[in-house]
């Protein structure tokens, strides 16, 4: 059974396929993992109606395929930008939220024009969060996403908002992440139309499929902070409440991973997400990656990935499981450190037999699929290869 085990978990992590299905396209998170991963670990290491919990939950993959296996699903990120996609690919929208945006797809969206004025008492498009946003390559993006931000305001609802801002997030970083050529304003208008279309009908189906497994729609908690606090913080602060299984991604150590900006032209960064979002991002590279990648011996980094660990190991019941995916600037040292780490906050690692042997299966390794094409041209580093770690919390 181990062996079998090994195998459906090496097979999941092997998945190159581009991450999709229900709302998981609503945003490209950096170094998020296969939706096929996340429901096969959560399907193997957990049962209906346990809690599944992701630490840093990233793009949220694991919560949503937590509640689409009918398992409580529990997700933490210190990134505001974390949570507001999350939220968004996880809530509701009732019908005449539904009517509302279809509507703003129709009547607002083709009429959208650099020369339309922008009314906005803090100055939106304008504010310290659209930093290299005024280069020739996004100059156009960043008016017309400003006009297109403040047409939201008409909606009827902060969650119908919210969505709408998801979806400008959506196009807006299609038109400008870490693109070669540049798009025209009424590539960026029909892109915008199939977007947010495609994202109604996408939450509808997940909303319907979640529903259609399980009594009832229950929300995941969402929670923004360090995940060294998380077992200060409801509903694992009581003490009453705690996690059957953690499906996650950590940071990688030594890994400069942009999880808080957009690159334009491949090189210069932008912080636009957060100001589309609405949310508030003052924080460097090191605070979203646990520590400076250039510090020798990266001691702040397994500094706080110890804090974090032995606080995820307080919210979790013994004999839990936590499956990771990481990667590593130097595997050869950063590895034991970080098996070592695991040793310290509670964990013992598991090796799964192979049949009618004492030896055990290898590690899963990985490729990192569909990397992007500036990271192509650094060909083959470390940073592309990913190791799947499974852990019992003592």
């Amino acid at each position: 059974m181990e062996y079998a085990i090994a195998q459906m978990l090496a097979k999941s992590a092997q998945d190159k396929a581009h991450v999709r299905g229900y709302t998981h396209g609503f945003y490209r998170y950096p170094a998020r993992f296969s939706p096929t991963f996340a429901s096969t670990a959560i399907r193997l290491f957990s049962k209906p109606g346990d809690t599944v919990l992701d630490p840093y939950m990233g793009g949220g993959t694991t919560v949503l395929e937590a509640m689409l296996a009918g398992r409580f699903a529990v997700g933490s990120d210190l990134n505001s930008l974390a949570v507001f996609v999350t939220k968004a690919k996880t809530t509701p929208l009732d019908s005449s939220e539904n009517r509302a945006l279809h509507r703003w797809v129709k009547q607002t969206i083709p009429h959208l024009k650099y020369n339309l004025p922008v009314s906005s008492p803090t100055n939106e498009p304008y504010d310290n969060r659209t930093r290299n946003m005024n280069m020739p390559c996004a100059r156009f993006i960043k008016k017309v996403t400003g006009i297109g931000i403040a047409t939201t305001r008409n909606l009827p609802s902060a969650k119908a908002r919210a969505f709408a801002r998801c979806a400008i997030l959506k196009t807006a970083q299609w038109a400008l992440d870490g693109r070669k050529s540049h798009v025209s304003l009424s590539h960026y208008r029909r892109k915008l139309q199939e977007h947010t279309t495609e994202m109604l009908e996408q939450l509808d189906t997940f909303v319907k499929t979640v529903t259609s497994r399980w009594p009832r729609f229950t929300p995941p908690i969402l929670l923004e902070g360090n995940a060294s606090d998380i077992d200060k913080v409801p509903p694992f602060s009581t003490h009453t409440s705690k996690a059957d299984l953690v499906v996650t991604s950590p940071p990688y150590p030594g890994l400069h991973i942009l999880y808080h900006r957009w690159q334009l032209n491949g090189r210069r960064e932008t912080p636009a997400p957060y100001w589309i979002c609405g949310c508030q991002d003052g924080q460097g590279d090191s605070y979203y990656n646990f520590g400076n990648r250039h510090q020798p011996g990266h001691s702040a980094y397994f500094d706080a990935s110890l804090r974090t660990l032995r606080a995820i190991r307080n919210v979790l019941r013994p004999r839990a499981y936590v499956v990771q995916l990481l990667a590593f600037s130097d595997p050869r040292t950063h590895f034991s450190r970080y098996l070592t780490n695991m040793a310290a906050a509670g964990f013992k690692e598991v090796h799964f037999k192979q049949p009618d042997s004492l030896s055990c299966t290898p590690r899963i390794w990985r490729d990192v699929p569909n990397r992007k094409w500036h990271a192509m041209l650094q060909g083959k580093t470390s940073g592309s290869r990913e190791v799947v770690l499974v852990h019992l919390a003592e």
